[in-house]
């Protein structure tokens, strides 16, 4: 990717100045330290009176040693490097940020109100309240900020968290019971383990937190048969932190147990954990310089690629933006669904349902696999799932 070649470009910018400062400081440096101690020379003559050498042999001496060490050129070497790679970086630049990007999508018709509702719940998912509130009240959509509660809520709870105080998170985990559990999260037993940590520790009472484990963590005890043994084991050390059990006092519990909460909240919410606005322009931005080139290659070739129903390359936009898997048939060129599912042929190759019955003529005939000389029949072909 183009945002690859950049980094390494703007990486290598930063070593050459990086040696260059280096450089140029050491040069100062022996050019100081010459110069010092010419003067300390010149001071011990002024007061030794048996000292032959007068002040321009000090002086010859000086200029003679700084020639050898030729300051000017070393630091214009180092310049010269410098803008050598500055000059390739910017060049890179003006190549890959094509300033008219317009050719790079399509015009598309939305509702403007769908586009500010998305920009008003970013911000009030990102914590920035009162930006949202701004933004609601300027572009008057009062359907802007239906997500703002439910937000504040959560970062109520994170913000309790980061003052180690659980009761809000418990308190919300408690409610939402069933639906944790629907979603396979073990959230609440997590907030009440930590709980029972911090009252073992910062308490210093093993009676409340050994009641505290009976009356909250004991009905999670068949789910997690082997993480309350080693909580109980707990109650033996005095420090935690020098036990085997040192984990259990670490900061990123904390951290970790954050993050999920955000995560089981925008769930139960109905909504991503990531915003979808940082996501659609992440991903537009990884995706951009690829369109961008294949804009300029259709238009050399006079083609218009906004009338293709397939764009001819693929657009990489890296594994954290896909959410799941999807089979495009190489034959059909179309993407698989419950009734054209992915098959596997017996050599190993995969095209669609529709291609191998077109293949063998409506699983008449035996056909040859588009990839390989192998022959196949439909009835040998089994359907994959991802």
């Amino acid at each position: 990717m183009e945002i690859d070649s950049l980094r390494e470009a703007f990486d290598r910018v930063v070593e050459k100045r990086t040696l260059s400062s280096t450089k140029v400081q050491e040069a100062i440096d022996q050019i100081v330290n010459e110069v010092t101690q010419a003067i300390s020379k010149m001071q011990m003559m002024n007061t030794d009176s048996m000292d032959s050498c007068d002040h321009s042999c000090i002086l010859a001496e000086l200029k003679a040693k700084l020639n050898e060490v030729a300051p000017l050129n070393l630091l214009e070497g180092c310049q010269k490097e410098l803008n050598v790679a500055l000059s390739k970086y910017l060049k890179l630049l003006e190549k890959s940020f094509n300033p008219d990007i317009s050719k790079a999508y399509r015009n598309v018709d939305f509702e403007a109100s769908t586009i500010n509702n998305i920009i008003a719940n970013h911000f009030y998912r990102q914590g920035l309240f009162d930006l949202g509130d701004s933004f609601v009240h300027e572009c008057g959509e009062s359907d802007g900020s239906y997500l703002k509660s439910s937000f504040q809520e959560m970062y109520g709870m994170l913000e309790a968290m980061q003052a180690r105080n659980l009761e809000p998170a418990l308190s919300w985990a408690a409610k939402n019971h069933d639906q944790l559990l629907q979603n396979s999260s073990m959230l609440e037993l997590k907030l009440h383990s930590l709980q029972f940590v911090e009252i073992l520790t910062n308490k210093g009472s093993k009676d409340e937190a050994l009641q505290y484990a009976r009356t909250h963590l004991g009905p999670f005890a068949f789910m997690n048969e082997a993480e309350i043994p080693r909580l109980m084991a707990c109650l033996i050390w005095d420090r935690l932190d020098q036990s085997p059990y040192a984990e259990f006092v670490s900061s990123m519990q904390w951290e970790k147990l954050s993050e999920e909460l955000i995560h089981q909240f925008c769930s139960i919410l109905g909504q991503s954990s990531d915003s979808p606005l940082n996501v659609a322009i992440s991903a537009g931005f990884q995706g951009l310089p690829t369109l961008l080139k294949l804009t300029m290659v259709m238009a050399a070739k006079k083609q218009e690629w906004q009338a293709m129903k397939q764009l001819p390359v693929p657009i990489d936009i890296g594994p954290e933006f896909q959410y799941h898997s999807v089979f495009v048939c190489p034959v059909l060129r179309e993407q698989s669904s419950d009734e054209n599912p992915p098959m596997l042929m017996p050599c190993g190759h995969a095209v669609s349902k529709q291609s191998i019955m077109k293949l063998s003529k409506s699983s008449s005939r035996t056909f040859k696999c588009p990839y390989c000389p192998s022959e196949a029949v439909a009835s040998q072909c089994k359907q994959l799932r991802f």
